[in-house]
């Protein structure tokens, strides 16, 4: 079972290591504990939702991209194809019915990918 708190750590430290940036900056600018930040990170806290919203205005990163890295890294974890899944919900009888966001399914498919390359190393 994948926990939700774990993946959002993971994608926020991702973001923080990705533009360079230590806890303490991130921390201080998010006006957050800098041991609750690294708790966060390492999955151990749940983040309210406005947490949450400062550490990814911390980030200068919009909280909507968080939170989809979020779902597709658990939707991986879940081995769920967007493509399928929103088909299902959407009602509509074939995917080729269904109109998805440009780029959603490249960028799904390019971290999947990744994904299983890494696991193979």
């Amino acid at each position: 079972m994948t926990l939700v708190r774990t993946e959002i750590g993971d994608v926020l430290r991702d973001f923080r290591l990705q533009k360079g940036q230590t806890l303490r900056q991130v921390a201080g600018r998010a006006s957050v504990a800098l041991g609750y930040l690294s708790e966060l990170e390492r999955g151990q806290k749940e983040a309210s939702s406005e947490i949450l919203s400062a550490v990814a205005d911390a980030l200068e990163v919009p909280l909507s991209v968080v939170l989809r890295e979020v779902s597709d890294r658990i939707a991986l974890v879940e081995g769920v194809l967007p493509e399928e899944f929103m088909a299902q919900a959407s009602g509509a009888r074939e995917v080729s019915d269904l109109t998805v966001p440009i780029g959603f399914v490249q960028d799904f498919n390019e971290q999947l990918k990744k994904s299983l390359l890494s696991s193979r190393s």
